[in-house]
């Protein structure tokens, strides 16, 4: 599949979104929840990561490619 700058930019500036998102997300849980909470949103916030990582390597693989 080839990739426009245009989108590499896009799943690029993505990426940085959810990176962003998630941390502040993890940043903001306050105290006084179940175990089970902080279980669900640690996992959540991982698996974003490593999405947002995902995309981020692609979007990189492509901008260079599309010149």
């Amino acid at each position: 599949m080839k990739f426009s700058r245009r989108i590499a930019g896009f799943v690029l500036a993505v990426a940085a979104f959810m990176v962003f998102e998630w941390v502040m997300l993890g940043f903001n849980l306050q105290p006084g929840h179940p175990t089970a909470f902080y279980v669900v949103h640690g996992v959540l916030i991982g698996v974003n990561l490593l999405i947002a990582v995902a995309l981020a390597v692609v979007g990189v693989r492509a901008w260079r490619s599309a010149r």
